[in-house]
């Protein structure tokens, strides 16, 4: 059974936010001696996106910050974060998606990552991008919208600000960014994009949220309260689909695997990003 929680606030709707839009996928190396945040946000504003999302495979962080899910500091949230972790020496990334969007005006990432600290230790959590440095660069795959706004705003359902989308219809759309709201199976989530789309086959592309624990088809279960968790892979066939994650306990410690169908309820949020087989359009850069 899915484990859901109850929120703080109001349910806000729609459950599934959804805006449609063209997809272009960009890649670039990462680039060294600036912060993590200004190394992906400079090619994707430079490129005119709005918004998108971003996998980032390889490279090297010192300093680097980050905190992990953990539990409610009160009553005023259902899970909340660690205090920041500064392990000393370079930290080196295994694979990180991000969201990349705006808040007031200005580039903001949203980082879930898996990297390995100078001690050896295999850890994951939610990078602070503005605090961490690039020392070892790696690649960079990002899928942009043009025509999609990913922007912050207060959510009064968590009380937390979070991700929000515009853009227009997904009838018809090559792409669809989306923001998927607590206690929604992501995997039925990515269902319904691809159904609103009329597509039966689709590809999800970065992508990254919270969940109440998790659940794998292999039946391995993770009990804790809240995780945070990038998507590895996923797809639509036929209709039915199914997503492979990583997922990032309240020690840091790091499960893998796919997901099973309608057991794994969005803690705080998700944010999609979900392409129509034939939707993306490819530019690279040096």
């Amino acid at each position: 059974m899915m484990r859901t929680l109850v929120q703080p606030g109001p349910l806000g709707f729609p459950r599934v936010e959804m805006a449609g839009g063209v997809v272009e996928a960009l890649s670039f190396p990462l680039r060294t001696g600036v912060t993590l945040h200004e190394a992906v946000t400079g090619p994707l504003v430079a490129a005119g996106f709005q918004g998108g999302t971003v996998v980032i495979e390889g490279g090297a962080l010192d300093p680097f910050r980050y905190v992990m899910p953990g539990p409610p500091d009160d009553a005023s949230h259902v899970a909340y974060f660690t205090a920041p972790r500064a392990p000393v020496g370079v930290t080196r990334l295994e694979r990180a998606n991000l969201t990349f969007g705006w808040a007031e005006g200005a580039p903001f990432l949203h980082c879930h990552a898996v990297w390995v600290e100078p001690d050896g230790s295999r850890r994951g959590g939610h990078i602070l991008p503005r605090e961490s440095v690039v020392v070892g660069s790696g690649a960079v795959s990002a899928w942009g919208f043009p025509d999609v706004r990913v922007e912050t705003g207060f959510d009064a359902e968590t009380n937390f600000t979070l991700f929000g989308v515009k853009g227009g219809a997904v009838a018809g759309a090559s792409a669809v960014m989306a923001r998927v709201r607590p206690n929604v199976d992501v995997t039925l989530a990515v269902e319904e994009i691809a159904a609103a789309c009329g597509w039966s086959d689709a590809v999800v592309r970065g992508s990254l949220g919270s969940l109440v624990g998790a659940s794998f088809a292999d039946g391995r279960v993770v009990g804790d309260l809240a995780t945070e968790v990038l998507v590895r892979s996923g797809r639509v066939r036929a209709g039915r689909a199914e997503v492979d994650l990583a997922v990032v306990d309240m020690g840091g410690g790091v499960h893998e695997g796919v997901l099973v169908r309608g057991g794994n309820g969005v803690l705080i949020t998700f944010d999609l990003v979900v392409v129509g087989t034939k939707g993306t359009h490819v530019h690279v850069t040096d």
